[in-house]
């Protein structure tokens, strides 16, 4: 008998399939056009993703990490300034902090959403701090209510870090629409994925915006008129005429994902040494990961167990951002992300994922864990 087909972590091939004749003629309008930066397709991506979202105004950019630089500095975040962040996200969250000057503030996690803790937050204020950035991880929104409530208490800005979270709600309202800007990435593996680098800023601050605008085009509001250091960080004409196609279909690939999940949720339920995901009732989770917790110090072994028969798996994140030798010095012990850091495994999950994919996930999972 044939060995079953392998179960990557995600496959991106079905979500293009699916599409391909509207992305081949979006290409070749493109091309026909002849206009590759900053042509009518980012203009018209931007509108569309502000109405999506509900802000004014929506910045494209070369990356979800250009997307955090560019935030912070249109937001006023300067050298000396402190940011408040979480440390169990990717790198790029803290590293642009670092990049514009700053320093992050690393605090520590809910340990049920692994999003950043309110209370973390609060006693992490002091003289310098200037902002916070929320990490909306997994697909799930942080606590925005008492973050939006802190911010205001004590006059900070706050940057939403929703890479993983495109299309998410807090209380019905869109991630990345909650704070002053909301940061995304179009990174192809995401819930709005694109086929290269990409990110966008949005934001309801005209001045922000316009900020936003000028430093991904190397700081002026037209050619030849520098006002500031800028970037050359302008989304790509054909990744976003790519992403237009996409966009509309965004929401069913969400409840694609919140489908998996669900099924997930009932194979795992009676599995004992396995810790579901936690879904706060104030969100609507997309599910850009489905990730379970094995406590205990054996979560390499079922890692390894899974592989074994054919099923990819992938940890997010397996060192906490303070403990990244770039940040070595901080001498922080924040024990709720390091326990998760050792603990966390993401399962596979994309929209289209079959039934039988999904049960087969969760046998072997139950297999490896015997």
């Amino acid at each position: 008998m044939a060995a079953p087909e392998p179960i990557p972590a995600m496959d991106l091939v079905p979500g293009i399939d699916d599409l391909r004749a509207d992305l081949m003629a979006a290409v070749d309008e493109v091309l026909t056009s002849a206009r590759f930066i900053l042509g009518p397709n980012v203009g018209a991506f931007e509108h569309e993703v502000a109405a999506y979202l509900g802000v004014d105004h929506a910045v494209g950019v070369n990356s979800g990490t250009d997307a955090l630089v560019i935030g912070l500095r249109a937001l006023g975040v300067a050298e000396g300034d402190e940011v408040i962040t979480s440390t169990f996200t990717f790198f790029a969250t803290a590293e642009a902090i670092s990049v514009v000057g700053a320093r992050p503030v690393f605090v520590d996690i809910d340990p049920d959403t692994f999003n950043l803790d309110p209370v973390a937050v609060s006693s992490a204020i002091g003289p310098r701090t200037r902002a916070i950035v929320p990490v909306h991880l997994f697909g799930q929104a942080a606590d925005m209510s008492e973050i939006a409530r802190l911010a205001s208490e004590h006059g900070l800005v706050v940057l939403e870090d929703a890479a993983q979270a495109m299309g998410g709600e807090w209380q019905s309202h869109k991630t990345g629409t909650l704070g002053a800007a909301g940061a995304f990435s179009f990174f192809p593996s995401k819930n709005l994925g694109g086929f290269g680098d990409g990110g966008l800023l949005a934001t309801s601050d005209a001045e922000v915006a316009e900020r936003a605008r000028m430093l991904r085009s190397h700081g002026g509001r037209r050619k030849y008129h520098n006002e500031m250091l800028g970037y050359n960080s302008r989304l790509d004409e054909l990744q976003a005429a790519l992403l237009r196609k996409k966009l509309p279909r965004l929401d069913a690939a969400n409840a694609g994902r919140r489908r998996v999940a669900a099924r997930y949720d009932d194979a795992l339920a009676t599995l004992d040494g396995v810790v579901r995901p936690v879904v706060s009732a104030d969100v609507s989770h997309v599910f850009h990961q489905y990730t379970v917790r094995l406590p205990g110090g054996g979560r390499d072994a079922v890692a390894a167990a899974l592989a074994a028969s054919g099923i990819a798996t992938m940890v997010y994140y397996p060192v906490p951002v303070h403990l990244l030798p770039v940040y070595a010095d901080t001498d922080l012990h924040l024990p709720e992300a390091e326990r998760a850091a050792g603990d966390v495994l993401s399962l596979p999950i994309w929209p289209e994922m079959s039934d039988n994919q999904i049960d087969r996930v969760a046998t072997a999972l139950s297999q490896a864990l015997a």
